[in-house]
């Protein structure tokens, strides 16, 4: 027997908040551990919209000093950028690559991922 899963659309506001602290959030809400039916094997979060992204906090010295890798496969293919190039080109990306961290590395991450929307 299919269950019918009714998704909530939960809002978050960016505004002065901090990275890490808002992603937790984000995380929680697209896996459903904030409702009462949750199970690990279904995927029952909501649809969450955040806004104001550009006006997101940092603390420290992240925006300098925290890097982010890519690695192609290839001998040399290793491209590292900062937090703050990544930042400046798309703001939403910072946001999109801490929600991902948090959320398990199986085959429902990327459903949960596609109900992340950042506007």
């Amino acid at each position: 027997m299919k269950m019918k899963i009714e998704r909530k659309i939960k809002k978050f506001d960016a505004t002065g908040q901090a990275t890490g602290r808002l992603a937790t959030q984000i995380a929680l809400a697209l896996r459903g551990k904030d409702q009462p039916e949750w199970q690990p094997h279904i995927d029952s979060g909501a649809i969450v919209e955040v806004s104001n992204i550009d006006k997101l906090k940092f603390t420290g010295k992240k925006l300098q000093q925290k890097v982010y890798h890519h690695y192609s496969g290839h001998p040399g293919g290793l491209k590292t950028k900062t937090m703050g190039q990544v930042y400046a080109a798309n703001p939403g990306e910072v946001l999109k690559r801490a929600v991902r961290e948090m959320l398990p590395a199986n085959r429902l991450r990327v459903n949960m991922l596609k109900r992340l929307i950042i506007k």
